[in-house]
């Protein structure tokens, strides 16, 4: 009798490295999602691209889309995240803040003073200890409990000082255990299993400043209405800081210019202060305005610094 032989069984394909970790997020209620390796959003679908291009009718919280329009795309859905991880294989993890995920991430960059900054705020009792990550890039993100009711939105060194971010309502950290894109080192909890807190009053207090009126509940898909700039926020003001800061960018430095006021534009629009289209065309006039020659490199700079935070025209 001759023996069969046998073909060996192919292994089974090793789980994506983030998908333990994405899962696990899920769980918690954290919507997921993923970014390029620049840590920008995923590149639109060429549908997507042709809605925003002619600025047609298109919710991107409620499109149907596995990745595209940035932190609309998270998903608390095992089904979608595994999809997701096998559409950008090599995208890092990222996890929508704000009240979608009930989180607070105070972000600290020590590149730009924000070791001191953080020491003054723990001073003043705004960051009491948490559970919090070690960047790829050697920062800190101090995680903390949204608390519900109020809309906090995302600020970059301004309200809380120099090196100290905000990310919630309107934004997203990467999360562990995705490599920075610089360094190639990963993301990684640190905190010993120090529970997580609620975001301080005095810390919440400062995030909002004179704006705290309850946020708006709203059917998924329905975005908030723009509102007008309080005493705290002053988008007007702000949006003429933008502006001369494009009419005084010098010649090579244009692009980058106008990317960097592109999402200082964007965090307005993401915190429902004004339109997108109306961010879009106060930034077009005042190119219009500096002497800039129309190219295609100004609405692409306004689209990708508006992606970068999430937000779509």
């Amino acid at each position: 009798m001759t023996a069969t032989t046998r073909t060996p069984e192919r292994p089974p394909a090793a789980a994506h490295p983030l998908l333990a970790a994405a899962l696990r997020y899920a769980a918690n209620g954290w919507p997921v999602f993923l970014l390029g390796r620049s840590k920008r959003p995923v590149a639109l679908c060429a549908g997507c691209e042709t809605a925003r291009r002619e600025r047609a009718t298109h919710d991107p919280q409620g499109c149907p889309c596995l990745t595209c329009h940035g932190f609309y795309a998270a998903t608390t859905d095992p089904q979608r995240i595994a999809a997701m991880l096998r559409a950008v294989p090599r995208g890092l993890l990222a996890i929508r803040t704000g009240l979608a995920s009930g989180l607070v991430v105070i972000d600290v960059d020590p590149r730009n003073g924000g070791t001191a900054s953080l020491h003054a705020l723990i001073a003043r009792g705004f960051t009491p200890p948490t559970r919090y990550v070690r960047t790829g890039a050697g920062g800190l993100h101090l995680y903390y409990r949204h608390p519900g009711g109020i809309a906090i939105p995302c600020d970059k060194g301004i309200r809380l000082g120099p090196g100290i971010d905000v990310k919630a309502d309107g934004g997203y950290v990467v999360a562990p255990p995705s490599r920075h894109p610089d360094t190639g080192r990963p993301y990684l909890w640190a905190d010993q299993g120090t529970p997580m807190k609620e975001a301080a009053p005095a810390l919440v207090s400062a995030c909002v400043a004179d704006d705290r009126r309850p946020a708006p509940v709203r059917p998924a898909g329905h975005p908030v209405p723009p509102r007008s700039g309080g005493a705290a926020s002053y988008p007007d003001r702000l949006m003429a800081t933008l502006a001369a800061r494009i009419s005084q960018a010098p010649q090579g430095k244009r692009r980058v210019t106008l990317f960097g006021c592109a999402r200082g534009a964007a965090r307005m629009v993401a915190a429902g202060q004004m339109t997108s289209i109306d961010a879009y065309d106060q930034l077009v006039a005042a190119c219009d305005a500096a002497g800039w020659p129309w190219a295609k490199t100004t609405p692409n700079a306004i689209a990708e610094g508006f992606a970068a935070e999430g937000v779509t025209l």
